[in-house]
């Protein structure tokens, strides 16, 4: 069975009940950054997480994946100290592992993460959506630290995954590589490596292993594409898909918005269909949603009366196709 998910915040709040109250169990987390009584105890820590996911569990929720990162931009660079940043990592996944918490998000976009170029773009009745358009990229500054290729991208993610896929294999975490969003490259003279669907087979490939996998984000995979159940079904055959970002957009990786989850270019129904053909029993979350009237724009794409929609037509798309 698909679990549906939320990403919820570290401690309780008003978005914990209204998840509640729309029939999720999964939760979603990030790191217990300022934590109370931690001591020296950094947010990788046992201590921490444990808190963490106790709270969770407190709220009624099973914590099925962790959706945050420590600081990796010197491993994605290839700088002086990323082996103590590597260790972080290690030391994350070696407690995710004594807790029981299966799954780790991650991305390789260094120096910004996502980016969009406008977040109140007009959607449905009045509600405002985040959008990209890389023509007003193509003059923006390099940043700090200047341009970097693909190809020391890949030899830096080459070195990570040699030193943290032992360490995810004995702890039993699945590594849940995220899409570069957008999937373009190169952005303010930044190389961007994972943003097709044949560079995500390179990932597979290039280190074997049970815990080498895919966060399936379909917002960025479907402008990848032009056929997202196929690329579903392959990935899922393999048995590579460890978490899914449920969401939608319409037009083309170089412009693009997001969209409503019934009003973008996918056929979803035809994604649930195949998350099921392939047997998907993790978990999967919705993602950039619309602000809505009576809502808050402050976290563009994230606010809290958008997710219940989505919620809402996740669950219908889930109770039909298991009708079948």
């Amino acid at each position: 069975m698909i679990h549906i998910a939320e990403f919820l915040p570290p401690t309780p709040s008003p978005l914990w009940k209204l998840a509640k109250q729309a029939g999720v169990d999964w939760a979603v987390g990030g790191l217990p950054f300022g934590e109370p009584f931690n001591g020296a105890d950094a947010p990788w820590d046992y201590m921490p997480l444990l808190r963490m996911k106790q709270r969770y569990e407190s709220g009624g929720f099973n914590l099925a994946v962790i959706e945050a990162r420590p600081p990796l931009n010197k491993a994605k660079r290839g700088l002086p100290g990323r082996d103590d940043e590597i260790a972080t990592v290690c030391t994350l996944l070696e407690n995710m592992g004594r807790l029981g918490i299966p799954v780790w998000c991650y991305e390789w976009m260094t120096d910004f993460n996502w980016m969009r170029t406008a977040t109140t773009t007009p959607s449905r009745g009045g509600s405002v959506v985040t959008s990209y358009d890389n023509a007003l990229m193509r003059d923006a500054p390099p940043t700090e630290l200047g341009p970097i290729g693909e190809d020391e991208l890949w030899a830096n993610l080459a070195y990570f995954l040699q030193k943290v896929l032992p360490v995810a294999e004995k702890a039993g975490v699945k590594l849940a590589m995220h899409p570069d969003d957008p999937p373009l490259s190169p952005i303010r003279g930044i190389g961007r490596i994972m943003r097709s669907v044949e560079n995500y087979q390179r990932l597979l490939d290039m280190a074997p292993s049970s815990m080498n996998g895919i966060t399936l984000c379909q917002g960025n995979f479907t402008l990848m594409t032009d056929d997202l159940p196929g690329v579903i079904r392959d990935f899922g055959r393999q048995g590579k898909i460890f978490f899914v970002h449920f969401r939608d957009v319409k037009g083309t990786p170089e412009k693009f918005e997001e969209t409503w989850h019934d009003a973008g270019k996918t056929d979803m129904l035809a994604c649930m269909k195949a998350y099921r053909e392939i047997g998907f029993d993790g978990v999967l979350r919705p993602d950039h949603v619309p602000t809505v009237e009576g809502d808050n724009n402050d976290n563009a794409g994230y606010s809290s009366f958008g997710r219940l929609y989505a919620i809402g037509y996740i669950r219908g798309l889930r109770q039909a196709v298991y009708a079948e």
